[in-house]
């Protein structure tokens, strides 16, 4: 059975604490990334997730293998999570995701812009030819 599995660690990436988000669902992976300034509580971290869930927008669907959902050992389990804790930083998987939707935003404001310079100068030169016109008939 395939199921949507997320998760969400809080690191700290000089100067700001920050939120990963890590979602394998039936499209794929993706990640999202939240900075959250100074060192959130744990009841701060819930009261966020509780309020601004929603607005978290992750990268495009990447294909990505899904963690395995087997059950661990508890020792073995309490070792990778110590291990996961340590000044790692996130994985590469998350900062190729977050690169990705970082370009995709980028791309869009590029193509907003050039359409607007395009429409912009249209509006010039019909301006232009608008002039040349009533220049013409007062002769």
């Amino acid at each position: 059975m395939d199921r949507n599995m997320s998760s969400f660690t809080v690191l700290f990436q000089p100067p700001f604490w920050v939120g990963i988000l890590e979602r394998w669902d039936e499209e794929g992976y993706s990640a999202a990334k939240v900075t959250f300034g100074a060192q959130p509580t744990d009841a701060q971290i819930y009261e966020w997730i509780g309020r601004e869930w929603h607005r978290l927008r992750p990268s495009p669907a990447a294909e990505g293998d899904r963690p395995a959902a087997e059950r661990k050992n508890p020792k073995r389990a309490r070792r990778e999570a110590r291990a996961a804790t340590q000044a790692r930083g996130i994985g590469t998987r998350a900062q190729e995701a977050l690169s990705r939707q970082r370009e995709q935003e980028g791309q869009a404001r590029q193509a907003v812009r050039r359409q607007m310079r395009q429409e912009a100068a249209e509006r010039k030169f019909l301006l232009r030819q608008q002039k040349k016109r009533e220049k013409k008939r007062d002769r």
